[in-house]
């Protein structure tokens, strides 16, 4: 459903530490500056970062690092969090930072309770171990904020069909959960591609799921696309080819990369998308722009992305497609 504007959802994922601390002023305040609205999806438990270490053995891991800088933009002591320093609480000891975005006039929801610890269990756990996952978060945002949350970003775009239920036990009317499947130069495979309903074991779940349909920073940076390797230096007017031609669209930024050494470039991709035509939005307004619309209906499934290592939630083919 489109309006006068077209839209980019401007989703944020909190996942560390020092991005709660430090990418998440920097991002109110250029937010703020350009007038433009965004969701903050909070990491609300350990910092377990140098856990992710783990993952050096799958595919495509080493090469993503190579090409992101992950010590650059995430730090050495957060990559130490678990591993040779003890892991921050970043709900307990973060809680004015967080407050402060509700204050300032932004929506506030659940990423996760401990970002590593999910992102690479969740997809095989079994019901009790999600359910205990999804309460501690719920549990912590509530005594965070003073309210109950509304709206949920899964870490790494991973869940498994436990959580999809919880979140409508929670009484969660839309998520970010997924992702939309993309070519290697980042544009849409289905054009229509768009927020969805999921649906497990032959039921409609309640949740609108608003999937992330561009790529992300550090699914394009390093890598070689149309003949150009994208860089720093022209990795936004790379997205913002993507977005020429005007539909709805939701993007997913991380505290730690446009939050701090990458704020310029998304500066730069706001400005480039007001230019654009479009209206920088919440989920919360994506939300009232398509409730009372019907929308297609979507089976789960995992999908490979280019510049991401593994299988992300991607909507599988419904039937009659």
């Amino acid at each position: 459903m489109q309006t006068a504007l077209p839209s980019i959802t401007l989703k944020i994922d909190v996942d560390t530490y020092r991005g709660t601390r430090e990418g998440v002023p920097n991002l109110v305040r250029i937010l703020k500056k350009h007038q433009a609205n965004a969701s903050f999806l909070f990491s609300l438990g350990p910092d377990h970062t140098g856990w992710a270490l783990r993952r050096a053995f799958r595919p495509g891991f080493f090469k993503k690092v190579s090409r992101t800088s992950v010590v650059e933009h995430y730090g050495l002591k957060t990559l130490m969090y678990g591993v040779l320093l003890p892991a921050p609480d970043i709900g307990l000891q973060c809680a004015a930072q967080m407050r402060a975005v509700k204050d300032a006039g932004f929506e506030c929801g659940i990423h996760t309770w401990d970002h590593v610890l999910w992102q690479d269990n969740v997809r095989d756990a079994d019901a009790r171990w999600t359910q205990r996952q999804m309460l501690q978060s719920y549990e912590r945002f509530r005594a965070i904020f003073g309210q109950e949350p509304h709206t949920h970003g899964a870490a790494g775009w991973q869940m498994n069909p436990h959580a999809f239920a919880q979140l409508d036990a929670f009484g969660i009317a839309y998520a970010s959960d997924t992702r939309a499947m993309l070519s290697k130069s980042g544009a849409l495979i289905d054009p229509a591609a768009g927020p969805y309903r999921l649906q497990l074991s032959g039921k409609v779940l309640s949740c609108i799921q608003l999937p992330t349909t561009l790529p992300t920073l550090d699914e394009l940076l390093g890598r070689t696309i149309d003949g150009q390797v994208i860089t720093v230096s022209n990795i936004a007017g790379a997205l913002l080819k993507l977005t020429s031609s005007p539909r709805d669209h939701a993007y997913t930024l991380h505290a730690e990369l446009e939050g701090q050494k990458l704020a310029p470039i998304f500066e730069q991709l706001l400005e480039g998308w007001q230019a654009q035509g479009y209206d920088c939005i919440s989920m919360a307004q994506l939300h009232r722009k398509i409730k009372d619309t019907t929308l297609p209906i979507h089976p789960l499934a995992w999908g490979e992305l280019p510049g991401r290592s593994g299988q992300l939630i991607i909507p599988g083919m419904s039937s009659g497609q």
